[in-house]
């Protein structure tokens, strides 16, 4: 039996002592630049050391928690990342890849607004249909493919990703908060439709500063307005009077059309006089090469309407399929396709009310977006003619690409459960709620902390989702609008969590240079917050109060 508690007889110390793996992971990673592998490593023994001398939880009980985590990060994350990256290389490995970076490329010339329409529309979708870092490491490649140095591909990747986080995978951490609080979910992805929007309509004006720097804005301006207000508008509309589940997958697609239309009636004034054409390929007399050809291109620079249809077809396949998985019926059978079981060791922990705290390790192995995502790959081999060895010799080669990446997102799931059930999370957030009607200015902040925790936003809602109901009912708040705030704040943590570093630099190549990214992205993610914890603040009064649902 164990009981969750507070360390020391004053909040604010206690809140100080659970504070420091979270504080040892960002110190290592953004002041002595250590890798992320390390950084997360040191911090997963900090939290041990807390949970057992600072909290009395019992040792064998502190590496069930740790072990609970670390499993939970292979369905929750790297099942998902890893197949979404395997039908990647399988694009890569036919040549269709190629074939997708010129469509994009035929869009616009220009880079800036390559990276719009790559990491801010396309990414969006990837969020809406799968999450999980997949976005981060299919935009960051396909940037890199596009001209982009590695490290800034990663950043502005990173960046793009906190557009659709909210509304991500379906709409989960939304469906997950409304679980957590048993709180109607469309209200919550309603008030979340009245934060998040507001952010995303900044996103692409940041990307072009980010790809070209401030000067870029004022050729590029027009585009940057038009991806960001139609992607803003759309999610509003869809979570405030459709479905919050499909405000992304609709926002993604109105601004990719968007800026496509503008770009048929307005060019950067510094625009490229021309198109690259592509290189002859050389030996005309050899056999035909279909691959090669389409990886070099043809000399005409055009590529033939079928490549093009099997470029797009893995997404397609993706889309078509999580569609489908989202029908009533379908939907439910998918759900029986579940085992569930409680974690060994974990069944006598309860919080400080006594309440028993749920350890159910549930594998949802028919439903889940990484088991989706492996048919839609097993579609893609067969769609693109990759045969059974081959495609599991691309899948061997896409698990090494992620070599020490894999190590980081086991140590920081372990991590953030150790916190979550020895009671340090729990330990920050009765800190924060005691901070009164502030409360509403840092409830962001809550969230923000969260991901940069679990690197999820549907983690961080099922870790503090409790937590803010109870603050808004002793504050005789909104819990709409708090639990809304979470959810917001913790995508700006998107960018900054360990797991999502590695991934970054796994995509580009740049494993170990986690440290150097978060430096890059750290700066957005706090700045974006402010204006963040500002806006909910002022939703929270009579300034902006009529924005609140049911306010």
């Amino acid at each position: 039996m164990y009981t969750q508690n507070l360390p020391l007889e004053s909040v604010g110390w206690s809140a100080l002592v659970a504070a420091v793996p979270l504080l040892t992971v960002l110190v290592l990673l953004g002041v002595f630049r250590w890798k992320a592998q390390w950084a997360g490593l040191a911090a997963f023994v900090v939290s041990l050391l807390v949970a057992v001398f600072a909290y009395d939880m019992p040792v064998g009980m502190t590496f069930d928690a740790a072990g609970y985590g670390a499993a939970n990060s292979v369905i929750t994350v790297l099942w998902i990342t890893f197949n979404a990256i395997w039908i990647y290389n399988l694009t890569v490995e036919t040549g269709h890849f190629a074939v997708l970076r010129r469509a994009f490329a035929a869009i616009s010339d220009d880079k800036r607004i390559q990276a719009i329409v790559i990491a801010f529309s396309f990414g969006a979708l990837l969020e809406a249909l799968a999450g999980g870092g997949s976005p981060i490491a299919i935009c960051s490649v396909m940037l890199v493919a596009a001209g982009f140095q590695p490290l800034k591909a990663a950043v502005i990747a990173l960046l793009a990703d906190t557009a659709p986080v909210a509304f991500g995978g379906m709409g989960n951490p939304i469906t997950v908060l409304g679980t957590v609080t048993h709180l109607n979910p469309d209200d919550y992805g309603a008030m979340t439709g009245r934060q998040a929007p507001i952010l995303a309509v900044l996103v692409p004006f940041l990307l072009v500063a980010i790809a070209d720097g401030p000067r870029a804005l004022k050729q590029v301006w027009p585009a940057a307005l038009t991806a960001g207000l139609t992607f803003g508008v759309t999610q509003f509309a869809l979570a405030n009077y459709w479905s919050y589940k499909l405000g992304d997958i609709f926002a993604a697609i109105v601004s990719a059309g968007a800026v496509v239309a503008l770009n048929r009636v307005w060019q950067p004034s510094d625009a490229p006089a021309g198109r690259a054409v592509p290189p002859v390929i050389a030996g005309g007399s050899v056999d035909h090469d279909p691959v090669a050809e389409r990886r070099a291109g043809r000399p005409d620079g055009t590529d033939p309407r079928a490549d093009k249809v099997l470029a797009f077809a893995p997404y397609l396949i993706v889309v078509v399929l999580f569609s489908l998985a989202q029908i009533g019926p379908i939907k439910e059978w998918l759900a029986k396709g579940t085992n569930s079981f409680q974690w060994p060791g974990l069944a006598g922990i309860h919080a400080g009310d006594g309440a028993p705290v749920a350890t159910v390790f549930a594998v949802p192995w028919a439903s889940t977006a990484g088991t989706l995502l492996f048919v839609s790959g097993i579609l893609t081999a067969v769609v693109l003619r990759v045969g059974p060895l081959r495609a599991l010799q691309v899948y061997g080669a896409t698990l090494r690409q992620f070599g020490w990446a894999i190590f980081t997102v086991l140590c920081v799931f372990a991590l953030s459960y150790v916190m979550n059930l020895s009671g340090q999370i729990t330990t920050l957030g009765i800190w924060l709620a005691q901070t009164g009607s502030l409360f509403a200015f840092l409830a962001p902040l809550v969230g923000w902390f969260g991901v940069a925790v679990t690197g999820t936003d549907a983690g961080s809602n099922a870790l503090f989702g409790g937590l803010q109901l109870t603050a808004a009912h002793q504050l005789h708040a909104s819990p709409i609008l708090f639990g809304a705030a979470n959810t917001t704040g913790g995508v700006l943590a998107k960018m900054i969590s360990p797991q999502n570093l590695a991934i970054g630099t796994a995509a580009v190549g740049l494993v170990g240079a986690e440290g150097t990214l978060f430096r890059r992205v750290f700066g957005w993610s706090v700045v974006m917050l402010a204006l963040l914890c500002v806006i909910v603040y002022l939703q929270s009064t009579a300034v902006l109060g009529w924005m609140v649902v049911g306010g």
